[in-house]
């Protein structure tokens, strides 16, 4: 087997993350409608996406921003509709996007066998997820990650080229070798076309729109799109096949 090093995103790639999100962003709604009536779902969705976006902008992937996010959402619209903020209000909005962060998290279908069969064919596991270190470790442990990874993990507020270069210098391989997989075109793909590394996109089914950018990029490397987790250890095996046969 043509041994590959493999560096994969962890939310959405691996395990569900994006679907608490949206609980607790259709909870804060409900909350939103129950104290001001006017504002429709999508009016206050917009708004608090705004807020979010840029708030990773300047901070990245830290996680006590988006409980602030929704806060500020709050904000927004009893300033807009002349409503009184009241103390209790804001601690239940704060509970609501800290509950995400609470929340016991879940492997994507057959993630354990997928990762066993990647182990089983030889490949080298990195694991580069967005985030603090506080919350992705919780959800590295709370899955037990940790033997398919050991010492290769790579956490990164800011989820960018710059950070990918990071961990590929410290990676012993040929860059011909590597790989980046995830979910994500913005803070996965993008940045691997860029320095040149093989990329495999999974979209995910319910996607963050900060996730979503245009790639107008030469490839320098191979780019495949893939349905399904599930058919990674596949498409290896057909790609060491194919050098063989070349």
């Amino acid at each position: 087997m043509n041994q590959q090093t493999l560096i994969l995103d962890l939310d959405d790639t691996l395990i569900h993350c994006n679907k608490y999100f949206e609980q607790a962003k259709n909870e804060f709604v409900k909350k939103i409608k129950e104290w001001i009536k006017t504002p429709s779902d999508e009016e206050i969705k917009q708004k608090q996406l705004e807020i979010d976006l840029k708030s990773v902008e300047i901070h990245g992937l830290l996680s006590e921003k988006f409980p602030e996010t929704l806060v500020a959402t709050y904000f927004y619209f009893c300033r807009k509709y002349r409503k009184g903020i009241k103390a209790n209000e804001v601690e239940q909005v704060r509970t609501i996007g800290r509950s995400v962060f609470e929340t016991e998290v879940e492997p994507l279908p057959y993630m354990y066998d997928v990762l066993n069969q990647l182990q089983q064919d030889g490949h080298q596991l990195y694991l580069f997820t967005g985030g603090d270190v506080k919350n992705q470790t919780r959800k590295i442990r709370q899955l037990a990650l940790e033997p398919y990874f050991e010492e290769r993990v790579y956490i990164s507020q800011h989820k960018n080229s710059k950070a990918l270069q990071k961990v590929i210098n410290k990676i012993p391989a040929n860059k011909n070798s590597i790989w980046i997989i995830g979910n994500s075109l913005k803070t996965d793909i993008k940045p691997a076309i860029e320095l040149g590394i093989n990329a495999i996109h999974i979209p995910s089914e319910m996607e963050w729109s900060y996730n979503i950018v245009d790639l107008e990029i030469e490839q320098k490397g191979t780019f495949a799109e893939l349905t399904s987790l599930l058919d990674l250890p596949v498409f290896f095996r057909e790609y060491a096949f194919y050098n063989e046969a070349m």
